[in-house]
Parts: C-alpha cells; sequence; structure tokens
C-alpha cells in the first residue's frame, strides 16, 4: 500500500476518463457496424461481455420483447446488436459520450434504444422487477463498491431473469507495472486492489496515463460471492484472456458468469 486513499470523486473522475476514451476512440467505445446489425436483423448475431470470447446462444432468453438492461454498456455495441435482434433495450452508463455512441446507432439503423446517465451502484432511476435480463460487460472494475452493483441488478431484474456478467480476475491487479514492462510477472499488491491507495498518483500516471479510468481490483469472495449473496444462483460461467497481456501466456484473466433470480 501507498497510503491513505485518495479523496477523489470516482464516478465523475471516471465519467471524464470515458469520455476522453470516446474521443481518442478506445476500441471499448467504438460502435458495431452496418453489417454487424444487418446480420443482427437477420438473427446471426453475437455479443461479449469479456475481451474475445462470445457469449454462449444458450444464456440468453426469446430476444423478441425481452426487457433488456445493458448495464454499464455504452459504447454502441451490445445494446445496438440485441435491439436489432429484437429487444427492447435500455443502456445505462455513466459516460454521456458513450451513451451517444449507443444513440447515433439508433438514429443511423432505426432502432429504439433507450439510454440513461447514471451510476452503476444506483439504479433507483428504475423500479423493482422491470427487466428480464441484464448484459453487463466489464466495467465494475471502475467503481469501488461491487457488491452494491449485484444488490440493484438483483431488485431490478424479473424472477426467473439472468444477469450475463463480464469481469476481472483479481489476479490481473497483483503484479508491479514496472517488472511487467520488463516482462516479469512479481507480486507486489494485496487484493482488494484500489487505484487510490495501492499505487502513488505519479506511478498510475507514468503507465497508465494520468487521465486513465480509475481502475479497482474486486475479490472473488465480492464479484462471484457477491452475485450469491444478493440472491442469485449461478448457473454458467466461462474464462478468457486478452491477447498481448503478459499473464496470457500463463492463465486466463477475464470471467463471465450467467446467473439468475429464481
Amino acid at each position: 500500500m501507498t497510503g491513505a486513499e485518495r479523496n477523489i470523486d470516482v464516478r465523475a473522475f471516471n465519467r471524464e476518463a470515458w469520455n476522453k476514451n470516446v474521443e481518442n476512440a478506445n476500441p471499448w467505445t467504438i460502435p458495431v457496424s452496418v453489417d454487424e446489425i444487418t446480420s443482427a436483423w437477420r438473427g446471426e448475431w453475437e455479443i461479449i461481455l469479456t475481451p474475445t470470447k462470445p457469449v454462449p446462444k444458450d444464456w440468453f432468453p426469446e430476444l423478441s420483447g425481452c426487457d433488456v438492461l445493458c448495464l454499464a454498456s455504452g459504447g454502441g455495441q451490445q445494446g445496438p446488436i440485441l435491439a436489432a435482434a429484437g429487444a427492447n433495450i435500455t443502456v445505462y452508463d455513466n459516460s454521456p459520450k458513450q451513451l451517444a455512441q449507443d444513440q447515433a446507432v439508433a438514429e443511423r439503423e432505426h432502432l429504439k434504444i433507450r439510454t440513461v446517465e447514471g451510476d452503476m451502484r444506483d439504479l433507483s432511476v428504475f423500479n423493482d422487477e422491470v427487466f428480464d435480463l441484464i448484459v453487463h460487460p466489464v466495467s465494475n472494475c471502475f467503481v469501488p463498491d461491487v457488491r452494491s452493483v449485484w444488490r440493484e441488478a438483483y431488485r431490478v431484474l424479473r424472477h426467473g431473469g439472468a444477469i450475463l456478467s463480464g469481469f476481472d480476475n483479481p489476479i490481473l491487479y497483483l503484479f508491479d507495472p514496472a517488472k511487467e514492462e520488463e516482462g516479469i510477472l512479481q507480486v507486489r499488491f494485496s487484493l482488494p486492489y484500489s487505484e487510490l491507495s495501492s499505487i502513488s498518483e505519479e506511478e498510475r500516471a507514468r503507465y497508465y496515463g494520468k487521465g486513465a479510468p480509475l481502475e479497482f481490483g474486486h475479490t472473488l469472495q465480492d464479484q462471484i460471492g457477491g452475485q450469491i449473496d444478493a440472491g442469485f444462483v449461478i448457473i454458467g460461467f466461462y474464462e478468457d484472456t486478452f491477447p498481448g497481456e503478459l499473464i496470457s501466456k500463463y492463465c486466463d484473466s477475464f470471467i463471465a458468469t450467467r446467473a439468475v433470480k429464481l
């Protein structure tokens, strides 16, 4: 640890960081193509929750008329594909520029997509039990408290509904970034990891960029156990990797789960 946690408004900081990511064409901000939407109209589609692996088709309910919340999922990627496949889509995200990407695809392709700006930890804008499916790709690494995400997701999901989630394996956050640049995986940090306290502001700026989104490495107790404690039953699981990461030579570093509200 490097000392006391710095006092930063994480939501405001990460909103601006993701707005900048849109301006800089970060891969997770680039909307789907016309061809991808055309294929989805024909029933030929896939989405990802993690860097590379498509979500299994049997994880989805019948999408025609399905009320879907794309949670912390702005960027014009998952939402438009599922809308073209027949679902009623609400995209909820902290970044207005990410939401604008979804709006742009909706206008381009004549899709009905509702966009709402907000914090993934607070879904109070929605009533209880209003969604049949929640799609939650890798994003909860950008909030310090992940258990509130699971509790709120459980509340707004109808009984029999499911949440499909992607998240980091916390092993990603153990290693010294200076040593990683040398091709060495050397454990330095403990879990849970927080860029407000685990690493100095100067080091964070040097290795990740001063304006990069703040990240938090949650324990599996909070990622998986947190879903169970919120009331979910986990019935699907797979792992994925991010090509180019040093750790990918040795193990997968991302997890996807399918959890239901019985």
